[in-house]
């Protein structure tokens, strides 16, 4: 599978867009509970325009569609996104609603201590349709990504999320990244069932195991989720699993499976490392690089996230990041990367494998 999407050369043909809520983020200057931490640092959050920043960074035209109010918060979200080189002329403001921001604390999203308040009901985002949206602008990439997270704003972001999945000639390939957040899920709305539906939509889809609709593995996520070309299960520390169809010349499809273990990395901060994971691997797809290949750009991007305080991280050169995913196996299973190691100059494989 290629990234191929619109064949016009206009100049508002990008390779990636990226649609969803991006939120203002308040990090605690100290550990401990949010009632007792006295102050915060502002950040920029948001899985998809993360992709998109990630993937500028890494020399790619990306754009970043959403929605924010016309406040001081959305201000400082469009500035710093744009600052990353994202294209944000298409994301739209909203006078009525404000820009949706979030608190959590210093510590690992995945222990119980880990505490986050978010402020986005009634958010500009969540206003998100596909009848105030630009859908031209949306469609103007090579690749479309997406996220489960959009979905559970609202009724009009689902609307919106059931066009954009709807498959339908000349649209760009969609990617669609999981990302079941069941505390976003309310009322009597099944949010795994959603997903599941609009993940059937999508030519690329990225989900996590653990979030995997309790199916037990990557075969049975494949048994059902038959439907898109290539679909990525992520496996935390164990690696990711690709399962990918490719056409004969006689019409026939072949039907693989690719995996590729993850790194092992000094880690700074667990976060980030998924959006990160998603952008090395769409960066690769651009590239028309082979699966495995994708794979392992993949992990190096989610081990620069890793290795690197909040969600955002320089990514790797991209004849560094090309040097070490050409790394044999045996080579491969030996790197350690800790803080520091995307700037690494020449002979970096040597420096960051273990004894």
């Amino acid at each position: 599978m290629t990234a191929t999407g619109p064949t016009s050369t206009a100049p508002d043909v990008v390779d990636v867009v990226a649609l969803g809520e991006s939120m203002v983020t308040f990090l605690p200057s100290v550990p401990g509970r949010l009632a007792d931490v006295p102050s915060f640092d502002r950040a920029i959050g948001g899985a998809e325009s993360n992709v998109a920043c990630v993937l500028a960074a890494a020399g790619h035209s990306a754009r970043w569609v959403g929605r924010v109010g016309a406040d001081g918060f959305g201000d400082h979200l469009v500035e710093a996104i744009g600052a990353y080189g994202v294209d944000v002329s298409a994301v739209r403001r909203d006078p009525d609603r404000p820009t949706g921001v979030y608190f959590r604390t210093a510590g690992d999203r995945a222990t119980d201590a880990h505490e986050v308040a978010y402020y986005r009901a009634g958010s500009a985002a969540s206003a998100m349709s596909a009848r105030n949206m630009d859908l031209d602008a949306i469609r103007s990439g090579r690749v479309l990504h997406l996220s489960g997270i959009t979905p559970a704003l609202s009724a009009d972001c689902l609307a919106l999320m059931r066009e954009l999945t709807a498959r339908r000639p000349g649209r760009p390939l969609v990617s669609f990244d999981v990302n079941h957040r069941p505390g976003l899920w309310r009322g009597d709305t099944d949010g795994s069932r959603v997903l599941l539906e609009l993940a059937r939509g999508a030519d690329l889809v990225f989900v996590g195991e653990d979030e995997a609709w309790d199916l037990g593995g990557p075969e049975a996520v494949r048994a059902a989720l038959p439907e898109p070309e290539l679909l990525v299960v992520k496996q935390g520390a164990t690696g990711a699993t690709a399962f990918h169809r490719t056409a004969g010349a006689d019409g026939t499809q072949a039907h693989h499976v690719t995996t590729v273990p993850a790194l092992t990395v000094d880690v700074v901060a667990a976060v980030g490392a998924g959006d990160a994971f998603a952008a090395g691997f769409l960066s690769a797809t651009l590239r028309d690089l082979p699966v495995r290949e994708r794979l392992r750009h993949g992990h190096l991007m989610a081990a620069a996230a890793l290795t690197a305080p909040g969600d955002l991280a320089t990514p790797p050169a991209r004849h560094h990041a090309d040097r070490l995913a050409a790394l044999d196996d045996d080579a491969w299973g030996r790197l350690r990367l800790g803080p520091g190691w995307t700037q690494a100059g020449e002979g970096a494989e040597e420096e960051v494998r273990t004894p």
